[in-house]
């Protein structure tokens, strides 16, 4: 029957109410939902409204105009559908930050001196306490503290530990030395100036890796690694000043360095380097292979910060990393990496190879890169080559940048053979340090013992450990500043060593058998 009105001539009483009756029988009547009374609870307000059958607890909440808060929760849910009488709580929940300092008390370090009496002590730095200031984060419900969390830790003073020397029996004695001798032991960083019985404590935090520790031209600074405790971070860079008394170290605002950082040449508070990106799977990186140059002001300001080579593959094996080395003028940059040796364009971003290497399969999680380093005169890069006929023979080898000739200097010395020219430009003759494997057909595994050559590989002759003795570990030679006598200072079984040349003779510096790293300049 169709709904829709027409107009109708209604005789009479009877034909309309018949016609209604008629009209009605075609007409759904849908029953009305039964109400609900719904009170909400609101941090002590209470609110009372009444609601359809089915209807959410979000849908009550916007009835009453009862915003909520992007932390602010409902009991029962917000999607909730209610189907009786019911009670809903706002929790009103707030987020508050609070800050404050914490003293963090310094430790006791007692480190021996082999130049002191025996039980003589000396207080070498006193203590003084640390000061951090630690961010809480507070969860507020209703105005009740549910919660309180570290949400961050700053340090702003670093504890200074206490160290006294004490004076242990040994045969050793007091050597005069020339320049700033630093070296790296149980983590922190000490420096030998004028006699290696005055040893001072640079850096004590206590956390230095090794991966960076080299003094400047001018032994004035030292630039070295930390650990970090920071997740997706191995390390940070840092500089300290050695010409103050108590300096404060300065953080560079980089980190994540394992092969290379350096002092640029000829340029005040310059340095330079390379990047890896942190993994989960060994070797716990992937390298960069970037290059950076940076500026700092002697209060530690950053002045420039610029990148000069682009991240890139690195060539064969080049996930592990590349290594650079600055020419003595500043002129030129070398380059290392597990299949060639050569020169970097800076101004062309590009690698210009000088001899190709024949990548070393380890079968490991490593790849070997061979060290380099220039004479003193900038016409010689030195590094370790290897034989394509068989890649585990190693020679020490010369490039002449003059001749564009690499040539064999000496035959089977080992893979770590790290090759240092004495860096004295006026000294004849031009003397090369460098290490000899015991086992020159498996020096991946070992021990070495310090050599000497001419730059042209003639008058060879072992300096250090004796025949019959126990070898040096793969390391690089340090020379001494210009001196009368001359010295290379080397680490054996965990001491520091000075040999002078070219006799050979050898001087034990310290008995502690920590010692990782040293420099001298």
């Amino acid at each position: 029957m169709s709904t829709t009105l027409r107009t109708l001539k209604l005789t009479s009483p009877i034909t309309a109410f018949l016609w209604l009756l008629a009209f009605s029988a075609c007409t759904v009547f849908l029953p009305s939902r039964p109400a609900i009374n719904v009170t909400v609870e609101d941090n002590g307000q209470r609110h009372q409204i009444t609601v359809p059958v089915g209807t959410t607890v979000q849908t009550v909440i916007d009835r009453l105009n009862l915003p909520l808060g992007v932390l602010d929760r409902t009991e029962p849910p917000t999607f909730t559908v209610l189907n009786r009488d019911s009670r809903i709580t706002i929790i009103r929940v707030k987020e508050v930050f609070e800050t404050e300092e914490v003293v963090v008390p310094f430790e006791q370090q007692v480190v021996r001196n082999e130049s002191l009496s025996e039980g003589e002590t000396r207080l070498v730095q006193p203590g003084e306490n640390g000061l951090q200031q630690i961010t809480y984060r507070r969860l507020l419900e209703n105005g009740k503290e549910v919660a309180r969390t570290i949400f961050k830790v700053e340090t702003i003073r670093e504890p200074r530990p206490e160290i006294v020397m004490v004076g242990v029996q040994s045969p050793l004695t007091p050597l005069d030395l020339p320049g700033s001798l630093v070296y790296l032991a149980g983590g922190n960083a000490w420096l030998i100036r004028e006699n290696s019985a005055n040893r001072y404590p640079i850096v004590t935090t206590g956390d230095l890796d090794g991966r960076v520790f080299t003094l400047s031209p001018d032994g004035k600074w030292l630039l070295y690694t930390r650990q970090s405790n920071t997740s997706n971070e191995i390390n940070t860079l840092w500089v300290v000043n050695l010409t103050i008394e108590h300096p404060q170290p300065i953080n560079l605002k980089v980190s994540n360095v394992v092969h290379y950082a350096e002092w640029v040449p000829g340029a005040s508070l310059t340095i330079a380097y390379s990047t890896v990106e942190p993994r989960n799977a060994p070797p716990g990186w992937q390298a960069n292979n970037d290059f950076y140059r940076l500026s700092f002001s002697p209060e530690g300001r950053i002045l420039k910060n610029e990148k000069l080579i682009d991240a890139n593959a690195g060539g064969i094996y080049g996930w592990w990393g590349t290594t650079f080395a600055w020419a003595p003028d500043g002129n030129a940059l070398a380059y290392a990496r597990p299949d060639s040796v050569g020169l970097v364009n800076l101004k062309e971003q590009t690698f210009e190879p000088r001899f190709s290497l024949q990548p070393l399969e380890t079968g490991g999680n490593w790849a070997w890169v061979p060290s380099i380093a220039w004479s003193a005169d900038g016409r010689f890069l030195y590094t370790s080559t290897n034989s394509e006929s068989d890649p585990q023979v190693f020679s020490l080898s010369a490039l002449s940048l003059t001749y564009d000739l690499m040539v064999d200097v000496v035959k089977n010395t080992g893979m770590f053979a790290n090759p240092t020219p004495i860096p004295d430009n006026q000294h004849f003759p031009q003397w090369v340090a460098y290490l000899q494997a015991l086992f020159p057909t498996q020096s991946e595994s070992s021990r070495y013992r310090l050599a000497l050559i001419d730059r042209d590989g003639s008058d060879q002759r072992i300096l250090f450990p004796p025949e019959g003795s126990i070898g040096l570990e793969p390391q690089r030679p340090v020379w001494s500043p210009p001196s009368s006598p001359q010295w290379i200072g080397i680490i054996y079984q965990g001491n520091l060593w000075l040999v002078e040349v070219p006799s050979g003779q050898a001087r034990q510096i310290t008995g502690d058998g920590l010692i990782r790293r040293i420099d001298w300049k």
